[in-house]
C-alpha cells in the first residue's frame, strides 16, 4: 500500500516564540516533515541554540532568530534576516504569545493590558505582513495563527488575552478571504490545555488538575506534539483545500463536558 506522508521538503517555515513549549513541538514537527525552520526567540537565547541543535541532530535544517514581535522595526529586522538565510518562506506559524496574568478590568493595568494586545494580535498581523511579500508574488504559501480555545470561551481575569485571541482567530477568516485566490492558505489551531512550562502550575497542582479534568471531555491533557502534528498536517499540501477556519485541539473542550449528564 502506499503510505499517505506528510512531505514539508524544500518548504521553508518560521515558527515564532518556538525556543519552547508548543512553539518548539510545533517546529520538530514541521522539521520531521521536511521543512527547513527558523527557530524564533526574544529572550531565551540558549533554548533557541537548544532547539536548532535538537532539529540539526535529527538531520534537519534549522537557524535561531531573535526579535521582539511587537515592535514593527524588530518585525521587519526579523524577515530581512530570515530572508538571507532562506530566501523567502513557505510557511509561518504565528505562535509566539503570552496571556498576561490574572487581573479583572476594573483593577487591571491598561499598560499590561495592551502589552498583551500588541504581542498577541499586532505581532500576528506584522508578522503575516511581512510573509506574503513572499507568499503572494510564489503564489503559494501557509500562515498558521495559534490562538486558543479562549477564542470562544470567555475567561474571568483575562480579558486582554480572550479579546486578542478572538481577534486574531478573524483576522485569519479575513486574511484567508483576501488571499485565498493568490494559493496562500490562512488558518488558525485553536489549543485547549497542553502539558507546556507555561501553565505547568496548573497541572502540577492536583486541584488544578482535578478542574481541567472537569473542563476536557477526554480526561486529560493534550502534548505539544499533539499541536506540532496537527500544525505540520495543516501546512501541508495534504490540507491544500483547507482554509479560513479555526481548528480546536482541545480534547473537547468546546463540547462542555460539564454538561455530559444532562442539563
Amino acid at each position: 500500500p502506499i503510505m499517505l506522508t506528510i512531505d514539508l521538503s524544500g518548504r521553508r517555515a518560521l515558527v515564532t516564540g518556538s525556543s519552547s513549549g508548543l512553539g518548539e513541538a510545533i517546529a520538530m514537527a514541521l522539521s520531521s516533515a521536511g521543512a527547513r525552520v527558523a527557530i524564533h526567540y526574544r529572550k531565551e537565547r540558549a533554548a533557541a541554540a537548544a532547539v536548532v541543535a535538537r532539529i540539526v541532530q535529527q538531520g534537519g535544517a534549522a537557524q535561531a532568530f531573535q526579535a521582539d514581535i511587537s515592535v514593527i522595526e524588530e518585525v521587519s529586522r526579523l524577515f530581512t534576516e530570515v530572508g538571507a538565510a532562506f530566501g523567502g518562506l513557505d510557511i509561518l506559524v504565528n505562535n509566539a504569545g503570552m496571556d498576561g496574568g490574572s487581573a479583572n478590568c476594573a483593577d487591571s493595568d491598561p499598560g499590561q493590558w495592551t502589552r498583551v494586545i500588541a504581542v498577541d494580535l499586532h505581532g500576528p498581523y506584522y508578522c503575516a505582513r511581512q510573509a506574503l511579500q513572499w507568499m503572494l508574488p510564489q503564489k503559494r504559501g501557509v500562515i498558521i495563527n495559534i490562538t486558543s480555545v479562549h477564542e470562544f470561551i470567555p475567561w474571568s481575569g483575562y480579558s486582554a488575552y480572550t479579546s486578542a485571541k478572538a481577534g486574531l482567530s478573524m483576522f485569519t477568516k479575513t486574511l484567508a478571504q483576501e488571499v485565498a485566490a493568490s494559493g496562500v492558505r490562512v488558518l488558525a489551531i485553536a489549543p485547549g490545555a497542553i502539558r507546556t512550562p507555561i501553565n505547568a502550575g496548573v497541572w502540577q497542582d492536583p486541584q488544578g488538575l482535578a478542574d481541567l479534568d472537569q473542563k476536557i471531555a477526554m480526561g486529560r491533557l493534550g502534548e505539544p506534539d499533539e499541536i506540532g502534528q496537527v500544525a505540520a498536517f495543516l501546512a501541508s499540501d495534504l490540507a491544500g483545500y483547507i482554509t479560513g477556519t479555526s481548528i480546536a485541539v482541545d480534547g473537547g473542550m468546546l463540547i462542555y463536558p460539564e454538561f455530559r449528564h444532562g442539563g
